[in-house]
């Protein structure tokens, strides 16, 4: 099902991602929680389909948040192993974990792809 997405490859001399679940530990209602968020929807739906690098940092997003709150949602996503994160100097960039997510939960990622926010679904939250 990753055919609808990109997955570019891994550049070489990565950092280390910041803790994140095992896959074997990715547990379903801990993903949807993290996906509950009209925003953090939008996040890992931008990643999925209109990545141009191989992690983004969240001013790539273009998002109109404090920094406190873009940094709650990010942490969420990596929390709940749907993003990985790496630090890189001062900036933490992310990816989406397509295999691992694919391999766990068939089709899950699919449907993020799918889904199309309502007007005004973006409206600030906390």
């Amino acid at each position: 099902m990753s055919a609808a997405f990109k997955v570019l490859p891994e550049p070489p001399g990565l950092p280390e991602p910041l803790p994140e679940p095992p896959v074997g530990e990715l547990r379903l209602e801990e993903v949807l929680g993290a996906l509950s968020s009209p925003l953090r929807l939008t996040i890992v739906r931008r990643l999925l389909l209109e990545s141009e690098e191989f992690d983004h940092s969240c001013q790539w997003f273009g998002l109109d948040r404090p920094k406190s709150s873009l940094t709650h949602h990010f942490k969420a996503l990596r929390e709940a192993g749907v993003t990985r994160q790496r630090q890189y100097g001062l900036e933490r960039r992310s990816q989406v974990r397509v295999e691992d997510l694919n391999a766990r939960f068939p089709g899950l990622l699919a449907l993020v792809a799918a889904w199309t926010p309502e007007p005004g679904a973006l409206s600030p939250e906390l």
